[in-house]
């Protein structure tokens, strides 16, 4: 398969390489368009008020990946890759694998998952795949999860443009439960924000936190139109599916479709009778 791959640790994390190298020797063409630096935590930020700048890059992948360092953002890079670097559109588009997980509400912040979400957004299927540690250094059980899905979605496509977002546990294979289709979950975080002065005497906030554990989980929310065609027995089954943030705590690799839509139609029923003047 034709796969773009990009990231928001940057073109030179351990986790795109392990990605990009494990699926090329599973004989797939490879496209590397990777942040220049650490861009986490963007979101799905774009570079609007300056130039975007993107350098081939070379002894940094296996010698039949083509890669580019972008100085944009990780929905930038999938953006130039699309319009201006590719020659053919990408069957898929890739990112991570992450370091540290992106689960529940996290996704809104992640640019991991943004740059997959890019690929969706185009009518491409996107996957997201992140390692849940921020300190372990062993990408490869995910990079091998990688290339059994994507040799999966080779011979059974996704049945939209949709983006998977994929948590793998930093374990070693053997320790990992299995692998689990759940629906978003829902983080906390105690944020504070530590007020410091610079040498200069200016002050400025550095922004810490603590994930909140064990916390209420939502319910499914339904967008009206897919809700009216699904079996009622489909959505008893999906109401029951765990989430994300709960699987995780059982080693299970979570994979949890996402979509762009953020439309809540809970919100527009009890909006109806809405009356404004």
């Amino acid at each position: 398969m034709r796969l773009l791959i990009s990231n928001d640790d940057g073109i030179f994390s351990t986790g795109v390489r392990t990605l990009a190298n494990t699926l090329a020797a599973a004989g797939h063409d490879i496209t590397v368009v990777c942040p220049d630096r650490e861009r986490s935590a963007t979101g799905h930020g774009l570079t609007l008020h300056k130039p975007i700048r993107a350098d081939v890059m070379e002894s940094i992948f296996a010698p039949e990946v083509k890669a580019w360092a972008c100085s944009g953002t990780p929905s930038d890079c999938v953006k130039l890759a699309l319009g201006a670097l590719l020659d053919r559109s990408p069957e898929l588009v890739l990112s991570g694998i992450n370091h540290g997980s992106n689960l529940g509400t996290d996704v809104l912040y992640s640019g991991t998952v943004s740059a997959a979400m890019e690929g969706a957004i185009e009518g491409i299927g996107g996957i997201a795949f992140s390692l849940t540690s921020h300190t372990g250094e062993d990408f490869q059980p995910a990079a091998d999860f990688a290339r059994s899905l994507v040799a999966h979605l080779d011979r059974h496509p996704l049945p939209r443009a949709m983006l998977l977002n994929v948590n793998i546990p930093a374990v070693p294979a053997a320790e990992l439960a299995g692998v689990k289709l759940t629906r978003q979950g829902l983080r906390r975080y105690i944020d504070s924000f530590e007020k410091r002065v610079d040498p200069r005497g200016k002050t400025y906030y550095w922004l810490a936190g603590e994930l909140l554990e064990d916390i209420p989980q939502p319910p499914l929310e339904f967008a009206t139109v897919a809700a009216a065609s699904f079996d009622p027995a489909d959505l008893q089954w999906m109401s029951t599916l765990e989430t994300d943030v709960q699987a995780i705590r059982q080693n299970f690799i979570t994979l949890t479709p996402l979509q762009y839509n953020l439309t809540c139609a809970s919100g527009l029923a009890g909006l109806r009778d809405l009356k404004l003047e």
